[in-house]
């Protein structure tokens, strides 16, 4: 029974900061954000459109509805069915969500396997650091962990490239695949990946150092618990008290991390993917403010608001299925 109502409660809470959330992006690109976005579609066409013909572009898009309850209405539907209508600039009448996934399936490949990259040495080289406390590994993984917790995703980036691009010449200096050579079958899948290393690199360090630091000051903190002490002194093996006793304990402020760095890590990719012109989402994002293409920001914004929630919703559920006391509170 308390299982079932934690879950009612984390769904619940999800949904209404996912209300309030679209309320505010709502008036924040209907009524907050300058320009009119019938305009600005007209500019970017380079073409002359009579005052007739901008009206009836603003009634196809019901933009000469009231703005509450009407456009409020259709927001919220299309925003829950992921219908953001048609780019107005960018690639003018082509369907948002198409624009937005075809992006978001290169982003989704560098975020998720560099995040779990990160995740996995950052809480290895932490556990093997906290362990055996000022030793050889420790002391280096502290050191370069601390500097590269310190230093912008952006910067990162650069130094990156311009080691392994500009200097090295190992690696392409940006884009997703190469355009003067047409490869095709596996070479294609190499070409993509070398394009795809160093963005890839650059994430995997930005947040390795800070699951790192977590991990070791997590398991440090659980080392000085009376239960291992206790374990100790029952006689049970070191390598069976880290694994089955301080491990799991210190694993649970990591899974918080892991889901409140989600929304950092999502704004790191839109940075790097600027830094290396890696078309994801982040470029799209970025394309999309300067070009002032109201639906296509709408999509962006609202699509990673969600992302965030359910991945907070995730850590949640994750870290109540692993220490059953939260369930209880």
């Amino acid at each position: 029974m308390g299982t079932q109502r934690y879950l009612l409660s984390k769904v619940g809470q999800l949904l209404l900061t996912l209300l309030f959330v679209l309320t505010i992006a709502f008036f924040m690109f209907r009524v907050w954000m300058p320009g009119d976005p019938v305009k600005t579609f007209v500019r970017s066409t380079g073409s002359h459109y009579s005052k007739e013909q901008q009206d009836a572009i603003r009634h196809e898009w019901g933009l000469d509805r009231p703005l509450f309850p009407d456009q409020y209405v259709d927001f919220m539907l299309g925003s829950l069915t992921f219908h953001f209508g048609f780019s107005t600039v960018l690639q003018p009448g082509v369907p948002v969500s198409s624009l937005f996934w075809e992006k978001m399936g290169k982003s989704a490949i560098l975020i998720t396997t560099s995040t779990i990259a990160s995740i996995v040495i950052g809480v290895y080289l932490g556990i093997k650091g906290g362990w055996k406390r000022r030793g050889a590994l420790d002391n280096s993984s502290m050191a370069s962990s601390m500097v590269l917790y310190a230093m912008p995703e952006f910067v990162l980036g650069m130094i990156l490239l311009l080691l392994f691009s500009n200097v090295v010449h190992f690696f392409p200096s940006g884009g997703y695949e190469s355009y003067a050579v047409h490869y095709t079958g596996v070479d294609r899948y190499i070409d993509i990946g070398r394009h795809m290393a160093l963005p890839w690199l650059t994430l995997t360090l930005a947040y390795l150092g800070e699951f790192y630091l977590v991990m070791r000051s997590s398991l440090l903190d659980v080392l000085g618990e009376e239960y291992i002490s206790l374990a100790r002194a029952k006689g049970v093996r070191e390598k069976f008290v880290l694994r089955r006793h301080a491990v799991p304990n210190a694993l649970l402020p990591t899974i918080t991390l892991v889901a409140l760095s989600f929304g950092f890590i999502l704004g790191g990719v839109l940075t790097v993917e600027l830094v290396f012109s890696y078309p994801g989402v982040g470029k799209l994002s970025v394309d999309a403010l300067t070009a002032r293409d109201m639906p296509m920001l709408q999509a962006t914004f609202i699509i990673s608001v969600i992302a965030v929630l359910v991945a907070n919703l995730i850590a949640d559920l994750l870290y109540a299925y692993l220490d059953p006391r939260v369930r209880r509170a």
